[in-house]
């Protein structure tokens, strides 16, 4: 079963966020609390523990939540979910991937330690169309593909 493995929020953008354990995610916004939440298309990032695995395999001691994304999963193959499909977050919250991937306009710290960064090829990043608590352990699961 795919699962929730770390919940992580930033006051400030340009930061690693911080496992939390669980938060709230609301319709329209994201991740309760986090400076990346507001009313647009990237409201909520994902990126695998499996991509973590990689920068560790590296050499580099990483962690959840030091990509900056909100929520790290396991046992969910992220990359291979198109644009549209929606996923079930926790007992309650569905979001939408909204975007696979991003350019990174300024190369973060992640880079420049060790050449290169999971977050721009394997993150994704989804918007909240119901919300709900979310927490380490809890369920991750695509329920729709999108339509043709």
């Amino acid at each position: 079963m795919a699962k929730i493995v770390a919940v992580c929020t930033s006051e400030k953008k340009g930061m690693r966020k911080k496992n939390i354990d669980r938060g709230m995610l609301k319709i329209d916004f994201g991740l309760e609390g986090d400076a990346h939440g507001g009313p647009w298309h990237r409201q909520v990032s994902l990126l695998a523990l499996e991509s973590i695995q990689k920068m560790r395999n590296m050499g580099l001691d990483v962690n959840p939540g030091d990509f900056a994304e909100n929520i790290t999963t396991e046992g969910i193959d992220l990359l291979s979910l198109p644009i549209g499909t929606r996923l079930r977050l926790g007992p309650e919250a569905i979001g939408e991937v909204t975007q696979i991937g991003k350019e990174c306009h300024n190369r973060c710290a992640i880079y420049y330690q060790a050449g290169d960064c999971v977050m721009p090829k394997e993150g994704i990043f989804i918007k909240v169309l119901t919300g709900g608590p979310v927490q380490v352990g809890d369920p991750v699961k695509a329920i729709t593909e999108p339509e043709e």
